[in-house]
């Protein structure tokens, strides 16, 4: 009789054991940890939303449209960031459609700014609530009087990493598409070629860069080199501050890299993107913005 019931017990135990591997393999409470590890995360949100529902703008003259419709003003229907012109097909335009765009979609960028100014733009977009701000600035701290007079990196960073503070601290959610800084060394060798821009240019138009557009001498070009290797180093800054915001894309020197012409710039002053340069910008932001989460 005990034999026997040993070897029940043993028949059992082995069933037992079927049981509990076949009820492993199936998944039992939601299959192994790395199983349902992946299906939390596929269950997740993506941290970036690739269709924005309103937009706020902020930066200097090229987010402005300045000098792409008229001479010395101002033209926000042309910003490549949330114009109405059916030219320029902004990016505010392509994310929300041209009704959603004039109704959500907000431009606090200022002719002239500097990024000292970014925090205080960004603490008039942050009271509309967008879910997507786009940031352009740093062209007009290296377009100075001097290459002397450029602003320093350390303190283009401080007001940069202010300006995400601030929109940190009331949107925590909020997604920043962040532009490089264009490439002012590139826009000195097309405009030169225009008779018209460097007369144009020697009314004071980005003088670091291009003073004396047609001196060559070693001076002139040190000069020129050295407001180029801040522009760099500005773009640096840049994508290491947003590289800490998880809500952040830098374009990757996108817009630095783009090999415009004299096309794209306005021939009120060859220097400003002219609404074909504005549409670029649109495109490349568009394409930056929308791109799927890596």
């Amino acid at each position: 009789m005990r034999k026997r019931s040993h070897r029940v017990r043993a028949a059992l135990a082995v069933v037992a054991a079927m049981v509990l591997g076949l009820a492993g393999c199936q998944g039992g409470d939601g299959g192994s940890p790395a199983a349902r590890d992946t299906k939390t995360r596929a269950a997740r949100p993506p941290l970036w939303d690739t269709s924005p529902d309103s937009v706020a703008a902020v930066g200097d003259s090229i987010t402005r449209g300045f000098d792409a419709c008229t001479v010395l003003s101002d033209c926000p229907e042309a910003s490549w960031a949330t114009g109405s012109d059916a030219q320029v097909e902004s990016l505010a335009v392509r994310l929300l459609g041209v009704t959603g765009a004039a109704e959500r979609s907000w431009n606090y960028a200022v002719t002239g700014a500097r990024m000292a100014d970014l925090p205080g733009q960004m603490a008039q977009a942050v009271a509309r609530r967008p879910e997507l701000v786009t940031v352009m600035a740093g062209g007009n701290d290296a377009c100075r009087t001097t290459a002397s007079a450029m602003t320093p990196v350390a303190d283009f960073r401080a007001h940069f990493e202010e300006a995400m503070r601030t929109l940190r601290s009331a949107l925590p959610k909020t997604q920043v598409y962040v532009s490089s800084v264009p490439n002012l060394m590139r826009l000195w060798s097309e405009g030169r070629t225009n008779v018209l821009g460097k007369q144009v240019w020697k009314l004071g138009i980005c003088p670091s860069m291009l003073a004396d557009a047609d001196d060559l001498t070693s001076a002139a070009t040190l000069r020129r080199e050295t407001v180029q290797r801040r522009v760099v180093e500005y773009n640096k800054v840049l994508r290491e501050v947003c590289a800490k915001d998880r809500r952040c894309r830098f374009d990757g020197g996108a817009v630095y890299d783009f090999r415009f012409g004299t096309d794209q710039l306005s021939h009120w002053d060859w220097f400003h993107p002219s609404k074909d340069g504005q549409a670029r910008l649109a495109e490349i932001a568009y394409r930056k913005v929308t791109a799927a989460s890596r």
